[in-house]
């Protein structure tokens, strides 16, 4: 179990999962760049992510930008969407009359991919909602918005002991500052920090410095 101070973002594990040393920049290095992929991205999810309202709809409740975690992965974030559907074998929500069973909805810019990145956070996300309210959650969908659908996705044991797994590699990794080398990889083309991103540079922070003129490059 991980104290509330070892929480890592929850959302980190896609992009781990995507590239390490995405993930490394991101989390351990705080280097961000916005490119159209991103923005347009971001402007979904902050819509995906309007916590004003609580919608009903008949025996629904859809619940959004509610905020998780997990002790035993040692991970917070949010989630975009939380379908709560009424059912007998669910369990009482706070404001609410009956039961209720929780079903996320993580939102992505994209389309389905065959990689598992965007699997993962999902089943991160149900496994924080299952440590919360002590419930079930077998599957979890996925909404892409280049194609306006759903993917269903199993949460299988073989998924989550993946999370788990992936998680113990990150929290490795971030406590001992360490962000790992690049590859070459087609995948490379449409990252936002490629430009920051090279795999001779050992100390990204020395870079960074150098290119915003604070080291020694940057003396005229």
């Amino acid at each position: 179990m991980y104290a509330d101070d070892e929480f890592l973002a929850l959302s980190g594990i896609q992009h781990f999962a995507f590239c390490r040393r995405q993930w490394g920049l991101i989390h351990i290095e705080q280097v961000w760049k916005d490119n159209v992929l991103t923005v347009e991205g971001s402007a979904m999810h902050e819509r995906a992510h309007d916590e004003t309202v609580r919608e009903h709809r008949g025996d629904m409740i859809i619940e959004r930008g509610l905020a998780v975690h997990s002790n035993e992965l040692g991970v917070a974030g949010k989630c975009d969407v939380i379908e709560f559907h009424r059912s007998s074998a669910g369990h009482p929500l706070a404001g609410e009359d009956g039961l209720w069973t929780e079903l996320p909805v993580e939102y992505k810019y994209g389309r389905n991919k065959v990689t598992d990145e965007d699997r993962l956070q999902l089943c991160a996300e149900a496994m924080c909602l299952e440590e919360m309210f002590s419930s079930n959650v077998p599957y979890a969908y996925l909404y892409y918005g280049k194609t306006r659908s759903r993917e269903l996705v199993s949460l299988t044991d073989d998924l989550r002991e993946k999370v788990r797994a992936v998680f113990r590699e990150m929290h490795t990794l971030y406590d001992r500052g360490h962000v790992p080398r690049a590859g070459n990889r087609s995948k490379c083309r449409s990252c936002s920090l490629k430009e920051l991103c090279l795999p001779k540079t050992h100390n990204v922070s020395k870079y960074i410095a150098y290119v915003l003129g604070e080291g020694n490059g940057g003396k005229q």
